[in-house]
């Protein structure tokens, strides 16, 4: 997968290219779907949720740039690949899921892995984890129509938040946001189609 998924992706970071490959994938997804587990495409957990491309996690987590001392939040997710990916990154890695069946596999295959640096949180994604605030990087685990001002506040000052945003028509756009200064500003990456989040999809626009 590295070599020829995320390498030909424009994924140079060598750190994140190590992290992905210390990460067992076929362990985070349904026994059914263990064969295929490493397929550069979204993959059904079930519960209309999907543990997301390679390639597109590997490019945000390699623009999020994530440095050893930090902590990170991922909210969705789902059953903990990324979270486990990023705890080779990262200080401490909170992962927010709503959905107790996903978030029990999640815990069985960090203990799988032996990782003990990520804290599962059952809880509404949309509210984020405020005990753990503030992030240095916020990462959502699937595509969302908007940045929830309540996940926004819990961005440190120089953190990096990203996630695919997808409008009600129109492509998903990878996007990183920062704050500087107090400030929030966004910039994207490039184009995916990654499935939205339950729970972060477009609000149904008024028609006369």
């Amino acid at each position: 997968m590295v070599e020829s998924q995320l390498r030909p992706n424009k994924v140079v970071d060598e750190g994140v290219l190590d992290a992905f490959g210390r990460v067992r994938r076929e362990l985070f997804v349904p026994s059914h779907l263990r064969g295929v587990a490493y397929v550069d495409e979204d993959l059904p957990l079930g519960r209309n949720r999907f543990l997301m491309e390679p390639m597109v996690a590997a490019r945000l987590l390699q623009a999020a740039q994530i440095e050893r001392g930090d902590s990170a939040l991922i909210v969705g997710a789902g059953v903990g690949y990324e979270a486990a990916v990023v705890s080779f990154l990262a200080r401490t890695v909170i992962a927010l899921e709503e959905d107790p069946e996903l978030a029990r596999q999640g815990r069985a295959a960090l203990v799988d892995h032996g990782i003990a640096s990520v804290k599962f949180v059952e809880a509404p994604l949309r509210g984020g984890y405020r005990q753990g605030a503030p992030y240095d990087v916020i990462l959502f685990g699937g595509a969302i129509s908007d940045v929830p001002a309540e996940i926004a506040s819990q961005l440190a000052e120089g953190g990096r938040m990203v996630a695919v945003i997808k409008p009600e028509r129109g492509v998903g756009r990878a996007t990183i946001v920062t704050r500087t200064g107090g400030v929030l500003a966004r910039r994207a990456i490039f184009d995916a189609a990654t499935p939205l989040l339950p729970g972060f999809v477009p609000k149904p626009a008024f028609e006369f």
